[in-house]
């Protein structure tokens, strides 16, 4: 799989690279430091591709034969956008909170060349089956997600005994939305 452009991930996720790794295209990891504060009044379904312009707009540097990919993921619950926890009493709250219902994952992805910049966002939903404080606190102190916007990894333990269906881009809720990232490199660069 070719491409025009040497590919550059933004990002330092483990799961990112392995998602795009799987795409086979080579690239090479490049993080650059970015406040990710955001205005107030922002409507949470614009947060995530918000973020990863911003990400997107550090790679001041780059050159003619580069590209760029940044991205941002935030979990919606109930109108509310969950962050990663700082601790494990706001892991347990966030899970109650996405316990029986269904919430969004919504990961915004920019791409940047030094002539050209484009976002998207897509959006999956997840359904979760009522979890208990026993299954709640397993998760937790086995898994420590605490890296994880919204205190949960679907590929983990809470997404094979907790989620009862997804309508979306399952890789979307891991970090990258491959089929849509797919389709606008290979369309777009």
């Amino acid at each position: 799989m070719n491409l025009k452009y040497r590919l550059i991930l933004g990002s330092k996720s483990p799961r990112r690279q392995e998602l795009l790794g799987s795409l086979d295209f080579p690239f090479r990891v490049e993080v650059r430091s970015v406040d990710e504060t955001f205005p107030h009044n922002l409507p949470v379904e614009e947060l995530a591709e918000f973020i990863a312009e911003k990400k997107a707009e550090a790679f001041t540097d780059l050159k003619r034969d580069e590209l760029v990919i940044t991205s941002d993921t935030v979990v919606v619950c109930n109108g509310i956008a969950l962050a990663k926890p700082a601790n494990a009493e706001e892991a347990k709250g966030m899970l109650r909170m996405l316990s029986g219902k269904t919430h969004q994952v919504i990961t915004g992805v920019c791409l940047k060349t030094p002539e050209d910049q484009r976002s998207f966002s897509e959006t999956t939903h997840v359904q979760f089956d009522e979890l208990s404080e026993e299954e709640i606190d397993y998760y937790i102190e086995k898994y420590r997600p605490f890296d994880k916007a919204g205190s949960y990894g679907i590929q983990e333990w809470i997404g094979m005994i907790g989620i009862k269906g997804i309508e979306g881009d399952y890789y979307n809720v891991m970090g990258l939305p491959l089929n849509r990232l797919y389709r606008e490199l290979k369309q777009s660069f």
